[in-house]
């Protein structure tokens, strides 16, 4: 685990997280516009989903698999080594929302993935799914804000020494 509390790897990790920011927004025309990982309302999300072309829903589950499986791992690894390297001892268990976020964005997308193939159709589970990932990231990212924020306190008070 002390490989993703290392500077080089959590700068590697907030690139990656920031071309994946870039790629949804380049790809989403393929995707008709609108994602279906924003989207919890069982009726929202299948009437997203029966306005999609078939294009749409092969372009949308290539983003799914590659770029939306890049980005949990990529800011989920952050905010755990973030939070992991500079809360100390609490380290641990500051950094659970974070591996946690990346576990459920991962399901969500396998829950994405399977029904834009056509495989299954387990879309309504994103009515729970979804708002779990997104309490979870903005939990994991308050955490990973303030051990930045820990970070630039050690920071200004060891140039002070």
């Amino acid at each position: 685990m002390s490989l993703i509390t290392r500077t080089p790897v959590l700068w590697a990790l907030f690139v990656l997280m920031v071309l994946c920011a870039f790629a949804f927004q380049y790809f989403s025309p393929a995707v008709g516009g609108q994602y279906l990982d924003m989207l919890d309302e069982p009726v929202v999300i299948r009437e997203a989903f029966a306005a999609m072309t078939p294009e749409q829903k092969s372009a949308h589950f290539w983003v799914t698999v590659l770029v939306d499986t890049a980005f949990p791992i990529s800011f989920g690894l952050l905010f755990a080594g973030l939070a992991w390297r500079f809360f100390g001892k609490l380290g641990q268990v500051a950094a659970v929302p974070g591996f946690a976020v990346l576990i459920v964005d991962l399901t969500e997308n396998t829950i994405q993935a399977l029904a834009l193939s056509g495989a299954a159709d387990a879309l309504d589970a994103k009515a729970w799914v979804t708002p779990l990932k997104m309490g979870l990231f903005y939990l994991a990212a308050a955490i990973a804000l303030v051990a930045l924020g820990i970070a630039v306190f050690r920071m200004v008070t060891k140039k002070k020494t």
